[in-house]
């Protein structure tokens, strides 16, 4: 069972209500303003559940759509599962993360060519919690600048983004591990704990600015999607997307989704975070069982 995003619809509706009449593949127009028409799907790895917790959260994985009059802004972070030994649910620490990053974009308190200033700000205001917030996620801040037409990201761990144009990756953000299967995150541990648990500041994120054109396509997902399909897969699924309206991204980012979820529990199958592992000197095969959230998005052009 797959849930999709509700807010989808309704940043669609926001953006595709000032869309220019030409197709944005066609490359007509360029000097307004540009945003995303943006829609979401996912699992979590308990699919019986099936369901979207509140807050955005498919399992431990939590995500965002927010807009600003100056930049559209989304999100997506992975909670460490880990913390489940110790009695804590690590849904709370990425879902809590995502939603001051919502409320912060919303509330203008951001610079839009600085993702990592959101997520440093979102970071200090759960440190500063009177009741700790316990737990650890990657987190993955992709805003794109409506005036500028620049997209500027900001990655922590190995959720990331792809950017497609022409069938083609021309951006990916890199992955970041400290050893193998052992991501970059943002940590809050128990006083006792503080030096053990791995923790890494905001300031390690990967950053990256460039431009970015009508038709573009902005794949943004946490590990679930990545480690189950490659590159070459997900240009496969992205082929089926034939225009810009919310209808036909909320189709293909379902398919991309439902693809990478049957893979996961396909033990037959050669996976990347397999591939990985047998690169690493350990003996795997089959899918990675995981949470999967994609949130998939189409560069337009719009006038207010």
């Amino acid at each position: 069972m797959f849930s999709v995003l509700s807010y989808g619809r309704l940043v669609a509706r926001a953006v595709l209500g000032g869309l220019s009449q030409t197709d944005p593949r066609a490359g007509g127009g360029g000097g307004g303003d540009y945003g995303l028409v943006t829609a979401g799907c996912g699992f979590g790895k308990d699919f019986r559940k099936g369901l979207l917790k509140k807050g955005a959260c498919y399992g431990d994985d939590a995500c965002f759509v927010a807009r600003h009059r100056t930049a559209d802004v989304l999100g997506v972070a992975d909670g460490v599962g880990g913390w489940r030994d110790y009695g804590v649910d690590p849904s709370q620490f990425s879902g809590t993360l995502m939603r001051t990053c919502e409320r912060l974009v919303k509330e203008g308190r951001f610079v839009p060519s600085n993702p990592i200033g959101i997520l440093t700000t979102s970071y200090c205001e759960l440190l500063q919690n009177k009741v700790p917030l316990l737990g650890s996620s990657t987190a993955c801040i992709v805003v794109l600048d409506r005036t500028s037409h620049r997209l500027h990201t900001a990655n922590l761990g190995d959720s990331g983004f792809l950017v497609v144009r022409g069938g083609e990756v021309v951006h990916r953000s890199d992955e970041q591990q400290h050893y193998f299967n052992t991501p970059f995150q943002l940590s809050i541990a128990p006083p006792e704990a503080e030096g053990v648990v791995l923790s890494d500041s905001p300031d390690a994120a990967d950053s990256t600015s460039f431009d970015v054109q009508l038709g573009d396509i902005i794949l943004t997902a946490t590990d679930g999607l990545f480690d189950n399909m490659p590159d070459y897969m997900i240009l496969q699924e992205l082929k089926k997307l034939k225009n810009s309206n919310y209808e036909s991204i909320q189709q293909t980012a379902r398919s991309i989704a439902e693809q990478a979820h049957e893979l996961a529990y396909d033990p037959n199958y050669m996976s990347p975070f397999a591939q990985f592992a047998c690169d690493n000197g350990l003996n795997v095969r089959g899918g990675k069982p995981d949470d999967i959230t994609v949130l998939l998005s189409i560069v337009a052009e719009y006038t207010d």
